[in-house]
């Protein structure tokens, strides 16, 4: 039996493991003990990492369409068909009809060598990923407030904290190894803050919970910011010496009585008070939120309104205190940082700034970067479905499931000229596509993952690839030359050389420096210990700024053809769109399908009981779907989990996005429950 050393593959928590490999196969798991996330602990979905990467189902030949079917060649054959189309769309209809959408799925590296495909071979900036539908507003957010788009504090820092307001994040089912932390917090006397509307299993821990209402985060943080405020709770000597903008955003709470707030939110006021002199009382205080928080239509305000928190009582710049957004998946934290963005290059650095780009232009060997500005996820769906965007090449992304508004998203993939897909697995979307590339799983390669708390650690390759798959790096390099770029790198390891000689972030990170636990950006240089909080001192943008944030209501509101208002999220037995998870024989095991959670006092009005079948309908579409009676939601509140393609909760969702950062609003829209007949 041979143990390899690597890091897990779902949520962005970043636990390490050993996967035992026998006979060239990867036959079990085992947690590292020393490592400081998983501390020999692993979550459900941790223990059967294994399970997937030996499926039948992966895929191990390109595929190309032919007579309207998918069929196994070479890979000489799939990728000149992809050079050939790329070159010709380019050539016809100019660089900016193509779209690629990179992986937080897949490495650094990878993500690195997408965005330098799309910019440096293809010259277009249409690059993005899923990051634009789980944290694009706290990127934005947080970067306005701050300077850096990133979790401020450190996942063991949890355990130390003495109050945590955790909002918007399921944790212990979502990230279980923070969840954990928190358990652990608790145990040691912490006060436990919850504000969401679904009763999580931590709200038996909490001191408070809060449910407000859908889409009314801003008008309950606004209410204890005035309560924090009006009884001198705000931290008066942090205000003035590290921040600006103070008496402007102090304007707006005056338009937030607790009376309004009330009426507003459905949150008593008393509560309110409570969870405000709570939270600004202690030394040791910490915001947790996740995808609860930023997938609205006001989702960088919401950001923004946390980020005034932190700011008025000085709980930023500190051990144990800070904003900290949970990242989703295993590299959404460092697809970002690679510059898998349409408005920023690796480390944040904007294309927009004339001297980077040429900085760029000197490392890339090329004479002009793109300087227009390039399409997120969804604008690149909507301009396919239009006819504008002609191309899309996908890596690691499964949109036929994951993006909001699946009907239209079909409609534009459908529209394309040419589909290009990469990934382990045939999925939905891959389905739909002209050429179908297999990759690898993170098992079969070598790299670095960046998870939620800014560790950049080691994967390592532990069982050759299945049938002909290639590691995904090696994919975009053999594309890139098709295109007329060259991309020559002998590793990764060579990759992230690279990287940190164009991102400062990231400056002081190489693979010798790895080894042991990674390593926390920022990190300039190769002496530098990397950094276990952010902005002790000072902040990235030098002072942090408050922002004047008023409550907006959801783009789709209740009415009464409408009652029901509609959230989604994930649940601990699966994994986004389950195309690992769902195929997971001791997962699928414990949720084989999709639910609609419905709380009993609806139910019994409209004749529902548990385990029947409903259909949720919305303005989009609709499913039919189990009912599982359950107070776990409020009245005329509803909750789908994502997992499931036979009642895809996505169907559903609403498209209309965050006008700052593009980000669709996946929490909140109006629906309706019928009996199915």
């Amino acid at each position: 039996m041979k143990k390899v050393l690597t890091t897990c593959t779902y949520c962005g928590c970043g636990c390490n493991f050993y996967l035992q490999v026998r006979d060239g196969e990867v036959v079990g798991v085992y947690p590292s003990k020393k490592h400081p996330i998983s501390q020999g602990i692993l979550c459900v979905k941790g223990w059967n990492v294994h399970e997937f990467i030996n499926h039948p189902a992966r895929l191990k030949t390109p595929l190309v369409k032919k007579n309207g079917a998918l069929v196994p060649v070479g890979w000489d054959e799939a990728l000149s068909v992809v050079g050939e189309k790329l070159n010709t769309i380019r050539r016809q209809t100019g660089p900016d009809s193509l779209g690629f959408l990179s992986s937080a799925k897949c490495t650094n590296e990878e993500n690195y060598l997408m965005m330098k495909l799309a910019r440096a071979a293809c010259g277009t900036n249409n690059v993005d990923h899923c990051a634009r539908l789980c944290h694009a507003s706290t990127v934005a957010g947080l970067a306005l407030a701050f300077g850096s788009g990133a979790m401020t504090n450190s996942i063991n820092e949890v355990e130390d904290c003495d109050v945590l307001l955790i909002t918007g994040s399921n944790t212990t089912e979502q990230h279980p190894a923070t969840g954990n932390r928190i358990i652990r917090a608790y145990d040691k006397g912490a006060k436990i803050i919850i504000a969401d509307p679904r009763e999580i299993p931590l709200a038996k821990y909490a001191a408070l919970h809060m449910r407000q209402r859908p889409g009314t985060d801003i008008a309950l943080f606004n209410g204890m910011m005035k309560v924090i405020v009006d009884e001198n709770l705000l931290d008066k000597e942090y205000i003035e010496m590290r921040t600006e903008g103070f008496e402007e955003f102090r304007k707006v709470l005056a338009r937030y009585p607790l009376e309004q707030v009330e009426k507003i939110t459905n949150v008593p006021a008393a509560d309110i008070k409570k969870a405000a002199r709570l939270y600004a009382s202690s030394k040791k205080a910490s915001i947790i939120y996740s995808m609860g928080i930023t997938q609205h239509t006001t989702g960088t305000d919401n950001v923004l309104t946390l980020a005034n928190l932190v700011l008025l009582t000085g709980h930023v710049g500190f051990p144990h205190t800070g904003i900290n957004p949970l990242r989703g998946q295993n590299n959404v934290q460092g697809a970002c940082d690679m510059g898998a963005l349409p408005n920023v290059l690796s480390g944040y650095q904007a294309w927009a700034n004339e001297e980077l780009r040429k900085k760029f232009e000197k490392a890339w060997a090329i004479e002009k970067l793109p300087d227009k500005m390039g399409l997120t996820v969804v604008e690149m769906i909507n301009a396919a479905a239009k006819g504008e965007l002609k191309a899309l090449y996908i890596m690691g992304e499964n949109p036929m499931l994951s993006d909001p508004n699946i009907t239209h998203v079909e409609e534009g993939l459908r529209k394309l000229e040419f589909l290009v897909v990469q990934d382990i697995f045939l999925t939905e979307t891959a389905q739909l596509a002209d050429v179908v590339l297999p990759g690898t799983s993170f098992a079969e390669k070598d790299g670095t993952f960046t998870n939620t708390e800014r560790r950049v650690q080691r994967i390592r390759k532990s069982v050759d690839p299945v049938g002909q798959s290639l590691p995904d790096w090696q994919i975009l390099q053999k594309i890139a030359k098709l295109l007329g770029y060259k991309m020559d790198y002998g590793s990764p390891a060579k990759i992230m050389e690279e990287i940190a000689s164009v991102t400062p972030i990231y400056g002081g990170i190489f693979y010798d420096r790895l080894e042991e636990f990674g390593l926390q950006w920022p990190c300039p240089k190769r002496e530098h210990p990397g950094t276990k909080f952010l902005h002790r001192e000072a902040f990235s943008r030098g002072k942090g700024k408050f922002s004047p944030i008023d409550h907006l209501p959801p783009a789709e509101e209740t009415d009464r053809e409408y009652p029901f208002t509609l959230t989604t999220g994930r649940m601990y037995f699966h994994f986004h769109t389950g195309t690992m998870t769902r195929k997971t024989s001791q997962l699928h095991r414990e949720h084989p399908e999709g639910f609609v959670e419905v709380n009993p006092a609806d139910a019994k009005e409209l004749g529902i009981r548990s385990g029947c079948f409903v259909k949720v309908i919305t303005r989009r579409g609709s499913i039919n779907i189990r009912a599982q009676v359950s107070t776990i939601v409020p009245g005329k509140t509803i909750f789908i989990p994502f997992h499931f393609r036979e009642a895809a909760a996505n169907i559903l969702t609403n498209d209309a996005l965050d006008p700052k950062s593009k980000i669709p609003e996946f929490k909140v829209c109006a629906a309706k429950v019928e009996v199915s007949q």
